[in-house]
């Protein structure tokens, strides 16, 4: 009988490692700092700007990380890498219009505002003294006329297409006119107001309310497909639930359904007052222009932030530097007022959504 022989252990320097090699932390932050020193230093010895100098450090990051980890950490490490490259490189060209915009409009329209500017009118002004006052009144009358027509039409209509229209014939055409609602232009909604109010008051008419009717056209099929999608989410669970108690339909629908889904039906009606909140095509046509603050949306013209950024710029008169002024201190006004909408709807999309854990 032979011996068994022993296989002796293995020395833990022989054994197979559990962790690669791998750059440090640093890395990405010392290679951004390298790049943008030789794009600095490109662009200093052969005179060229400052647009070139970004490419030039962004080239070089890209190209150089990946090599770098490449030649340390391996394939797989360093393509990961540059696609994270390549993402933050898409994010930060996605980035520019949106930063250069804010901060052109704050940078000029921000010497302006002041008490006066905002809450005197331009009635008998011209040059320095007048203010948006009026304007400001007539963007929030008319924009809320156009929310009260819009939301009950466009949440009722979802409400039809998701619990009771379903694949039906009438749903598909009714999804089918919104789909084409959605690509109307602007113009079109405004002389379609103007048509419409022009059988009843006489061609010329100019009044708020029909503002609001234009910017309804627009903001419904906004409101339908927001609605409806967020209808779309509510789980059949808790519609089948509520069934099993007895509940009828429509409770169901007014004490499941739509608290289930508030908080995202309220964000669509943001994203949609936004949306029209800057429209300026159907306003021309229908609401007019006034330099007096009128509180009436069924009588006489009615201007609006969007209208007098317009005609500031386009028709300044003598004073064409004052009216720019003006047109700048409105667009702020304006991006203000559009944040501050997105805010709330934040803020009640919180208040109002569905309560989860214990």
């Amino acid at each position: 009988m032979t011996d068994l022989q022993t296989v002796p252990p293995v020395s833990p320097r022989h054994s197979m490692p559990l962790t690669g090699a791998t750059l440090p932390r640093i890395a990405p932050l010392l290679a951004t700092v390298i790049a943008g020193g030789v794009g600095g230093l490109v662009a200093l010895l052969g005179g060229f700007g400052w647009v070139a100098a970004v490419f030039v450090a962004w080239l070089v990051l890209v190209v150089g990380l990946p090599l770098w980890s490449r030649a340390v950490e391996g394939g797989r490490k360093s393509l990961d890498r540059l696609a994270t490259l390549m993402v933050w490189s898409a994010f930060g060209l996605a980035m520019i219009p949106l930063v250069s915009l804010v901060w052109t409009v704050v940078s000029k329209g921000v010497g302006i505002l002041s008490s006066q500017f905002l809450n005197n009118s331009m009635r008998g002004v011209l040059g320095e003294g007048g203010g948006i006052y009026h304007a400001i009144m007539g963007t929030l009358i008319i924009t809320a006329l156009a929310t009260l027509i819009s939301v009950p039409i466009g949440v009722l209509t979802a409400v039809y297409l998701v619990e009771y229209g379903k694949s039906s014939p009438m749903a598909r055409v009714i999804t089918f006119l919104v789909d084409v609602m959605t690509g109307i232009p602007s113009i079109v909604a405004g002389l379609f107001a103007y048509a419409l109010f022009a059988l009843f008051f006489g061609p010329g008419v100019r009044m708020g309310f029909g503002g609001a009717v234009a910017l309804s056209v627009l903001m419904v099929p906004i409101v339908v497909r927001a609605a409806e999608e967020m209808l779309k989410l509510v789980p059949d669970e808790l519609r089948e639930a509520s069934y099993a108690l007895g509940v009828p339909k429509w409770r169901t629908i007014t004490k499941v359904v739509l608290p289930t889904a508030v908080a995202g039906i309220v964000t669509g009606v943001t994203l949609a007052v936004a949306r029209v909140a800057g429209e300026t095509a159907p306003l021309l046509i229908i609401a007019g222009l006034t330099t007096s603050t009128n509180f009436n949306p069924f009588s006489d013209r009615m201007t609006t932030l969007p209208v007098f950024i317009f005609y500031s710029i386009t028709e300044p008169g003598l004073y064409a530097d004052e009216m720019a002024d003006y047109a700048w201190g409105a667009a702020l006004v304006l991006v203000a007022i559009v944040m501050f909408l997105n805010v709330v709807a934040r803020v009640v999309g919180g208040l109002f959504a569905p309560k989860t854990g214990r």
